[in-house]
């Protein structure tokens, strides 16, 4: 797949003077490295026994933030998920959707076994990285992480674009939080929070979901206070953001406007 790889002026850094590598794809807004990519990235831990999709997005590129969401570099997928980078500060950007239908059920999503990170974990409806891509880093409006949900919402659960506008994703707030997965794998991310209110078709991809299924408030709350005993686990950030500010959110689902925090990183 042909690319151009250029050096795109960070608009967020003092001065203007921060320069970050950017790809982007002339066909397709996913990547596909070569094998020598591969290679060089994925070098120091052995992915033998892993899913070779799961494998090739480790080496997708994220945006690298600081504790203020101003971006400040790029790093693969798999170097911002070690937890001996992340001890070490590393800290990427990220967002969360949460997709309710018009009878104010929440979808949820199981990750597929196959995922590297908190597999099997049941979570919102889909989360994963803006990439350090041109149309993914745009930071008004929240515009690069609005094209990254729609993305991966395609990716992961054949949800089309169509079905969900940007305009339709509605932007809450932000949250910083850390939180380790196996020892090896972790999160630290800046994690960026949308809604929306649509009735969406679902074609989910086996590589990345187990399984999906609509839930009451109740039963949520429900899923939680049993988890121990049913063996049901969770997503760190799910957990995180249901027990802090999910209820209030869903209990003005027609007024969220007035629950959003733009300017505010919580701190988790």
């Amino acid at each position: 797949m042909n690319r151009i790889v250029r050096s795109v002026l960070s608009k967020n850094a003092p001065g203007n003077i921060f320069r970050t590598p950017f790809i982007t794809p002339t066909h397709s807004r996913s990547l596909t490295p070569t094998s020598r990519q591969l290679s060089t990235r994925m070098s120091g831990f052995d992915f033998s026994t892993c899913d070779p999709e799961q494998v090739r997005l480790m080496s997708e590129m994220c945006i690298l933030v600081d504790e203020n969401d101003r971006a400040i570099g790029a790093e693969s997928k798999k170097n911002c998920h070690l937890m001996t980078k992340i001890n070490e500060g590393l800290l990427h950007r990220a967002f969360s959707v949460f997709i309710f239908n018009s009878e104010g059920k929440l979808l949820l999503q199981q990750r597929a076994d196959e995922k590297i990170t908190f597999p099997g974990y049941w979570t919102n409806t889909c989360c994963s990285h803006p990439l350090a891509v041109e149309d993914e880093v745009e930071e008004v409006n929240q515009m690069g992480a609005r094209r990254a949900a729609q993305r991966k919402l395609d990716h992961e659960l054949g949800i089309k674009a169509a079905q969900v506008p940007l305009e339709k994703l509605e932007f809450l707030t932000k949250i910083h939080y850390l939180a380790p997965s196996d020892g090896i794998w972790g999160e630290h991310e800046v994690d960026y929070i949308f809604i929306a209110q649509v009735n969406v078709d679902t074609d989910p991809s086996p590589n990345e979901v187990k399984s999906l299924k609509y839930v009451t408030k109740a039963e949520l709350q429900e899923m939680f206070r049993t988890a121990s005993e049913t063996g049901i686990q969770m997503t760190p950030w799910f957990r995180l953001i249901a027990e802090n500010f999910l209820y209030k959110w869903w209990d003005n689902l027609d007024s969220l406007a007035a629950c959003a925090e733009p300017n505010v990183i919580h701190r988790m």
